[in-house]
């Protein structure tokens, strides 16, 4: 507790002050998305966590479990720009960020080109279904992903602020999907499992859904408000050993590196980059901001470490043989690791 009040001491009040602000206001956007989604608040509060902390987040579920309904509802939240690509195996580059087209000047009949913008110009994108189009059409995103532009015949356009991508994923073994580029799962900061409801929560949805029509959500955020909380959380204090901790658990994830566990080096065939580290620190900040704390702590980093690492982690074969995920990997690693901290 002295701790935290120390911290909370060294930081400048008007941020004290933001930090209980942006915990209330992510009560409010829970209590907003309670009206259409029902249960799956831990992957609720993820969500936020990758928003504020400025980066992109992966739902992985099969169909059904209403997660295009909870990417457009969490823009229903916000006063921004919203636009849904559905992504299909014949999805082309220049149907997400746009192309050049033929228009006439209208200065004696004279024609010229003009860019005509895609979906991807718009604050908040939900790619749904990402893994049905392949590989060729998924470039197209990583330039937007990783530096808020993209580059068509040459010319570079630059997206609006706050830019933030969802996107959508079935499970790979289903009919008509293809595995995500390593390169554009690693621009994910979040991999978030949505899984199936409880039965209570299930009758629930049942009652809510087979009735009159769903109630509308109120705008809680503007964009320059949602960018300042985003600068807000990359101001948050980090304890010194909470950055070695991370550097660590990274580490551990690579079979080649000399701190890889016996059993890691046995089941990985690659290891976690220093992006992974990154986005540790920052989805604990972003955690702590939201929960209204004024410092990260090892329990923040510890919440986020599975989602930030799983889709990082590539198993073997000697790993699939045996049944081992990714997910049960980077569990037992956090685990491990707890019991001996």
């Amino acid at each position: 507790m002295e701790a935290i009040l120390d911290f909370a001491n060294a930081l400048p009040p008007d941020d004290v002050a933001a930090i209980d602000e942006l915990g209330q206001t992510f009560q409010a956007f829970r209590a907003e998305l309670a009206k259409t989604i029902i249960g799956q608040d831990e992957v609720i509060e993820k969500l936020a966590i990758c928003l504020f902390a400025r980066g992109h987040a992966l739902l992985m579920g099969v169909p059904g479990l209403a997660k295009t309904m909870l990417v457009s509802s969490v823009a229903q939240t916000f006063d921004l720009s919203f636009n849904r690509i559905q992504f299909t195996p014949d999805l082309m580059p220049a149907d997400i960020t746009g192309t050049d087209i033929i228009q006439e000047s209208g200065v004696g009949g004279r024609r010229q080109f003009e860019f005509i913008q895609g979906p991807v110009f718009a604050h908040i994108v939900l790619a749904d279904e990402i893994n049905r189009a392949p590989a060729k059409t998924q470039s197209a995103m990583l330039e937007a992903m990783q530096e808020n532009k993209v580059t068509v015949l040459g010319k570079t356009y630059q997206l609006d602020a706050p830019f933030f991508v969802l996107a959508t994923q079935n499970p790979i073994e289903q009919e008509g999907t293809y595995p995500l580029p390593e390169a554009q799962l690693d621009r994910f900061m979040f991999l978030i499992e949505v899984g199936y409801p409880t039965a209570l929560e299930e009758m629930e949805i049942a009652r809510a859904t087979t009735g009159s029509s769903r109630p509308a959500l109120n705008q809680l955020l503007n964009g320059e408000k949602v960018i300042a909380y985003q600068q807000l959380v990359r101001r948050m204090p980090v304890p010194q050993h909470l950055y070695e901790y991370a550097v660590q658990m990274v580490r551990k994830t690579r079979p080649n590196e000399p701190e890889a566990p016996a059993w890691i080096k046995e089941a990985v065939g690659w290891g976690a980059g220093p992006r992974a580290v990154q986005n540790l620190i920052l989805g604990a900040k972003s955690r702590a901001a939201l929960r209204g704390s004024y410092m990260a702590s090892l329990e923040d980093l510890e919440a986020v470490a599975s989602a930030v690492l799983t889709h990082r982690v590539i198993t073997n074969f000697a790993a699939e043989s045996q049944g081992l995920t990714s997910k049960k990997i980077v569990d037992r690693l956090i685990r491990e690791m707890r019991e001996k901290a």
